[in-house]
């Protein structure tokens, strides 16, 4: 059977769902009739998830015990090749490639291209891309997708080498003033010193030293696996490992009497999964107003200081007439801009941003940039942004790389990347 390769360039407001679900049940139209009469599968997160909660039902490992453990708990690049393996393994005719490359680190990621062109030459992909650098080379046909409106690309090198649509937040509105200043012993937010973190027989990282100051912008990179989550979670309070380590948080040793809710209070918090939280139909005022308060929606009378505050930060996002919006309803860049302005309502002495560009497209991965980009200028807060890429818009003046070994990651200072 001939192949037939097939780009698709999608917009946050494009309905995706549907687009594929149509692909699936061989009910596409246009140039997609083809794929009617054809079996196909879809590689996605969301297949990703519903595949671990499969093996999961069942005593023991199945198609991941080449690993000698279960799907979660690998790595995203291991992840995505268990569930690979298992889809050819169906002798489909074509494959939807949904943002395949996400959260992939770079060594994984030309790793899994090279799996995806090798299979090209017999299968048939559609790729589904938000992002046009994950573009594959091979593929010669695209359309855009906005909404359920589906546009043929004519010039594909046009279209790709076309400038990206900078918007920026609107110079005269100035990052909203904090509520209240933070008192603390020293500038030192975070300091590890020689810190080695284990489970059971495994080193994640080793003998870290790594200090944050308060007002630095730092970038954490790392492949997938090397332990940057496991010092998220160190700096957060919510691993049980910070203890009996050299780790001093906000001025204190850790272990020595402050409570984790006393440490997230000095910490605003953002990632794509925290989306899942708010199924509720809270407006959007709600949302950045419980930041506040760091609880999952609005459940108390809120002050007239921290409303006027809300609608500040609703005027810099641009977002003032939407104010009484249910957050459910927004695209995922109103989403995002909205849980940026909700982690940093209360003007945190930390921010700490991870994936906070997952999922979005060119355009809304420019505006989240820029406002990043603000926070750092006009606040004394200190932003920790964690990422596989490289963000070309995106400005931090300290990189620190975790590298993994065979006894544990090591971590060091990397000077600032200019995109």
């Amino acid at each position: 059977m001939q192949t037939s390769h097939w780009a698709v360039f999608l917009s946050n407001n494009a309905n995706k769902h549907s687009f594929v679900q149509q692909l699936i049940n061989g009910k596409a139209s246009g140039n997609f009739e083809l794929f009617n009469t054809q079996n196909g599968v879809l590689f996605s997160s969301i297949s990703l998830n519903e595949f671990i909660e499969d093996e999961e039902k069942h005593e023991g490992w199945t198609v991941s015990k080449q690993f000698n453990r279960g799907i979660r708990n690998l790595s995203s690049g291991e992840q995505k090749k268990v569930l690979l393996g298992y889809l050819l393994s169906q002798n489909p005719d074509f494959i939807i490639l949904d943002n395949p490359f996400d959260n992939l680190d770079i060594t994984s990621q030309a790793s899994l291209l090279d799996t995806i062109t090798s299979l090209s030459e017999n299968i048939s992909v559609i790729q589904l891309i938000n992002r046009n650098r994950d573009f594959l080379p091979f593929i010669k046909h695209a359309v855009s997708l906005e909404d359920n409106k589906i546009i043929e690309i004519e010039d594909l090198n046009h279209y790709l080498s076309q400038s990206k649509i900078n918007k920026t937040s609107k110079g005269a509105v100035p990052v909203p003033p904090p509520i209240k200043e933070y008192m603390l012993e020293s500038n030192e937010l975070v300091n590890f010193r020689d810190v080695t973190v284990s489970y059971e027989d495994r080193v994640i990282v080793k003998d870290i030293n790594w200090t944050i100051n308060r007002g630095d912008f730092w970038q954490l990179v790392g492949p997938n696996g090397s332990g940057k989550t496991t010092l998220l979670t160190m700096i957060n309070g919510d691993n049980p490992k910070a203890y009996n380590q050299n780790l001093t948080l906000f001025g204190k040793r850790k272990g020595t009497g402050e409570t984790v809710w006393e440490i997230k209070q000095k910490v605003g918090y953002l990632t794509p999964s925290m989306t899942d939280l708010f199924s509720t139909r809270h407006t959007v005022e709600e949302m950045i107003i419980s930041g506040f308060l760091d609880s999952i929606g609005l459940y108390k009378k809120p002050s007239d200081m921290q409303i006027r505050l809300a609608d500040e930060w609703l005027e810099l996002i641009e977002m003032s007439h939407l104010k009484k919006a249910v957050f459910c309803s927004l695209s995922l860049g109103q989403q995002r801009l909205t849980l940026v302005a909700r982690a940093m309502v209360k003007h945190p002495p930390l921010l700490i941003l991870d994936e906070a560009m997952s999922g979005l497209d060119d355009h809304n991965a420019a505006i989240v940039s820029s406002l990043i980009n603000k926070i750092a200028a006009e606040s004394t807060t200190t932003i920790l942004f964690v990422s596989h890429r490289i963000e070309e818009g995106l400005s931090p003046n300290k990189i620190f790389e975790l590298t993994p070994t065979e006894s544990g990651s090591i971590g060091k200072v990397l000077s600032p990347f200019r995109g």
